[in-house]
């Protein structure tokens, strides 16, 4: 079992008993997320110090699991949408939510040393679910597991088969109410979800994924040994010594701690609700739930069945490899600077244009020529270099070659072009995920056409619009798949029906009005446009 910091005599948790425990929650001050959420880990570390009856600390566990679930769901929503990599600040929170869980983790081992055999799979299932959740906070996070978390969960589970309690039926209420549970079946939910981390799923289809897990935990199976076919869907490996989640089977090595998943029943189970769903029936039908639709529910489903069940080239995060690259420009002011081969300059603003000069001067020594790609890498404008995993017409996966750059998020606006080419791509950033390396790894659907540079100048009538002039790019029309043109703006630039001119990057002009919002980015908006 995992090794455990001895008792100590100078421990002072501030209840050594379940009723004072029950009296503390009540009074617990919730309204302070921070506090309560240091609280709380303070006394469970004090706790797990003090020397007491393994009954009355089971007890104890049992009744703050409640607040602890809580506090932890309403701290992790402060790292929702946040860029990657965390800032220093960031990280410091999702080290705390993992520490909280930890605690009620070492609370159950420290319950499990007392081998009481009637309770060893309740023991060891609380056990699986905080380590879990623990890589689950990373994962939502959009950061890699350490490889210190996964050697405690797959030591878990080591003891787990040593005690034969795999398959022993667990309730668990809290985290998953009304379905009987196992130990097996935790640590496959926990397998599988880091495997499917960069599908680039929504928070929505996440959490629908676990569930259906946790339903489907008959057709999960860890084993020492496996068969492989070539008709069937290939097992996966992960080695209970080892420091990373699931392996491809031809990366198995001979170890009496390599154990096997077998997915073909999973394949089988998959593929039945999906012919199931296309021949009518409904979500809830199938028993996958109500909330989803029939075609987002067949379009997961698929998703799912290639990342567990189908054999794939790995991902280039998991099998680093030679790869061909691309330069990336990120955000509409870079992005423009390299499509015009000159930075912005509002419309008419002589004094900027002085400003420029001055600090080229006395930076460079001279004022710069503003065009050209050299002069563009001197004022700062420098593109990004990023490895290619896919890069089609409609989708890309691209690793980032090194570990340093911009923070990036979902739904941030980039441009990639083949290095010393002007073929650019503009794109939409789906996912965003943070290796151990330090390296980022996205997903990005791209836009319609290849963009053009132009500045858009309006007035505006309300304080929520800016006004004056701004870099902005054009899409335009693609008769033959029948796409009409549109506009990309800042975010704060777009109302339907404004009125705003435009300039092309042939100097003529051509007044137009907004129409509606095609997609928004967190940084900028795709709007449809006409002639004014």
């Amino acid at each position: 079992m995992l090794p455990l910091e001895p008792t100590d005599e100078l421990a002072k948790p501030a209840f050594t008993d379940a009723a004072l425990c029950a009296t503390w929650i009540g009074q617990l001050q919730l309204t302070n997320l921070n506090l309560a959420q240091g609280t709380l880990r303070k006394q469970l570390d004090e706790l797990n110090r003090y020397a007491l009856n393994e009954g009355e600390r089971f007890q104890i566990l049992e009744i703050l699991r409640d607040t602890v679930a809580m506090v932890q769901s309403n701290f992790a929503k402060k790292l929702t949408g946040k860029k990657l990599p965390l800032a220093d600040e960031e990280f410091t929170l999702l080290i705390a939510l993992s520490n909280l869980w930890q605690g009620m983790l070492n609370g159950y081992l420290r319950c499990l040393q007392s081998q009481r055999t009637a309770e060893a799979a309740v023991l060891c299932q609380r056990s699986l679910l905080y380590g879990g959740l623990q890589i689950a906070d990373f994962l939502n996070a959009g950061c890699e597991p350490s490889a210190n978390l996964w050697q405690q969960l797959h030591g878990l589970y080591a003891h787990v088969e040593k005690l034969g309690v795999q398959l022993a039926p667990v309730r668990d209420e809290l985290h998953l109410p009304g379905l009987p549970t196992n130990c097996r079946t935790l640590y496959v939910r926990t397998l599988l979800m880091h495997r499917a981390r960069l599908l680039g799923l929504t928070r929505t289809q996440w959490h629908i994924a676990e569930r259906w897990l946790g339903q489907w935990g008959d057709a999960l199976s860890v084993e020492p040994s496996c068969s492989v076919s070539t008709q069937d869907a290939p097992p996966l490996a992960v080695d209970l010594a080892g420091t990373q989640g699931l392996l491809p089977i031809q990366q198995a090595r001979q170890a009496s701690s390599m154990r096997f998943l077998a997915l073909v029943p999973l394949s089988k189970l998959i593929r039945v609700k999906t012919i199931l769903l296309q021949q009518g029936q409904t979500p809830q039908q199938a028993e996958l739930g109500n909330d989803i639709a029939l075609k987002d529910c067949i379009d997961l489903l698929g998703k799912l069945h290639a990342c567990w069940c189908e054999n794939r080239k790995e991902y280039l995060v998991d099998a680093p490899r030679a790869s061909n690259s691309l330069s990336m420009c990120i955000g509409l002011g870079q992005i423009y600077a390299h499509l015009a081969g000159k930075p912005f300059t509002p419309l008419k603003d002589t004094s900027k244009s002085m400003q420029d000069a001055q600090r080229q001067i006395e930076t460079f020594g001279r004022v710069l020529d503003n065009t050209g790609k050299h002069a563009l890498k001197e004022l700062g404008f420098v593109p990004e270099e990023w490895l290619i995993e896919e890069d089609s017409l409609m989708r890309g996966r691209l690793l980032r070659l090194h570990t340093t750059g911009e923070r990036l998020a979902p739904n941030q606006l980039i441009s990639v072009f083949p290095p010393e080419s002007t073929h650019y791509k503009l794109g939409i950033i789906d996912f965003v995920r943070a290796t151990q390396r330090g390296q980022l790894y996205i997903g990005v659907h791209y836009l319609p056409a290849r963009p053009q540079a132009i500045i858009a100048r309006g007035n505006a009538d309300n304080d929520m619009l800016q006004s004056g002039s701004t870099p902005a790019l054009l899409l335009p029309a693609l008769e033959r798949l029948r796409i009409p043109s549109s506009l990309v703006l800042l975010r704060d630039w777009f109302s339907p029906g404004r009125k705003l001119e435009i300039n092309l990057p042939d100097k003529s002009k051509q007044n137009v009005t907004l129409g509606f919002s095609v997609e928004k980015g967190i940084d900028c908006e795709r709007v449809s446009f006409k002639p004014a």
